[in-house]
């Protein structure tokens, strides 16, 4: 099923029960929250993964796509379809050309000039007149979806929501398990070998680059939506380093980790909120007791236990 194997497919449909049963028990927002975390992290993840590319500036993509696909939809009042899809827009523009600025540098080189590269982003939509400053871009209207759908309706926009979730998330599978993805993992192994195989290891790492932003501009702005609302928290470094903490902790190079992580960071910020200044100490302990116990995250310590793929 859709390339999976056996224990990837059990596990699909396992997630895709929980998504369609879990509105009818737990707030939709909510859900809504863990599912644009949840696809930002498997943007994330395919670019440190399975290239071995570290980025903290994936915020910058995230943001820009938040902020464009808000703007576009409170301007112009366009359906909600060409309002996410302007965002992924924007975030493979943004990616292709900070990622031409930053791939052919690695290691901690790429993730400081992407750092860099974020903040300039972070600061420009600080001063831009379309992004509202520190206010941001408020009351976003939800629109409709191909002109017949109201999105206004929380359940609705919930079902919209868990189908871009899915979308991308068997985008993000097809692309690491197809001949590209194999090449990508054999970058990661190995670029010297790859290089003297004949493969322009760096055009290899700018598409995979561009269409982990495409992704999470995609992310972004269906969050804008969600909300409706775009903000300066959007691109902030903090956004960055929380995205690699989800993947981290859902396990690194999964296929389900990033989900896995942003159930349990997303439920985390909200159940915890109630200890005020506290929930950011408790998060911490809670990361490192994750860290010390599941080395691989925690995916991938359940797959490294059941000696299956996840």
């Amino acid at each position: 099923m859709f390339g999976f194997s056996r224990a990837q497919s059990i596990a699909f449909v396992l997630m895709v029960a929980l998504i369609a049963l879990c509105p009818f028990v737990l707030y939709p927002v909510f859900l809504m929250r863990v599912l644009t975390a949840a696809l930002f992290a498997c943007s994330f993840n395919l670019m440190i993964g399975y290239v071995g590319l570290l980025s903290f500036g994936q915020a910058a993509f995230f943001g820009m796509g938040s902020y464009v696909a808000a703007w576009t939809m409170k301007a112009w009042h366009v359906d909600a379809s060409i309002a996410i899809a302007v965002g992924g827009l924007t975030g493979a523009a943004l990616g292709l050309v900070l990622g031409f600025l930053a791939i052919r540098r690695s290691g901690i080189y790429f993730a400081m000039i992407t750092l860099a590269l974020a903040q300039m982003v972070y600061f420009f939509c600080l001063e831009a007149p379309f992004t509202g400053g520190e206010d941001g871009i408020q009351q976003v209207p939800r629109g409709h979806l191909f002109g017949f759908l109201d999105l206004s309706n929380d359940m609705t926009m919930y079902w919209v929501t868990a189908g871009v979730f899915l979308a991308g998330f068997l985008l993000v599978h097809r692309i690491i398990h197809s001949p590209f993805g194999q090449v990508l993992k054999g970058i990661r192994e190995n670029e010297p070998r790859a290089t003297s195989l004949g493969y322009r290891t760096d055009d290899y790492k700018l598409i995979a680059f561009v269409l982990s932003c495409t992704i999470a501009g995609i992310a972004g702005g269906t969050k804008a939506l969600v909300f409706g609302i775009a903000t300066l928290t959007d691109v902030h470094s903090s956004t960055s380093g929380e995205i690699v903490l989800t993947t981290l902790l859902g396990g690194l190079g999964t296929v389900f980790g990033p989900a896995v992580g942003a159930l349990v960071v997303t439920s985390m910020e909200n159940y915890l909120a109630q200890f005020g200044a506290w929930v950011t100490v408790t998060q911490g302990v809670i990361f490192m007791v994750c860290v010390l116990a599941f080395r691989r995250g925690i995916v991938g310590e359940i797959a490294s236990y059941l000696k299956i793929s996840l």
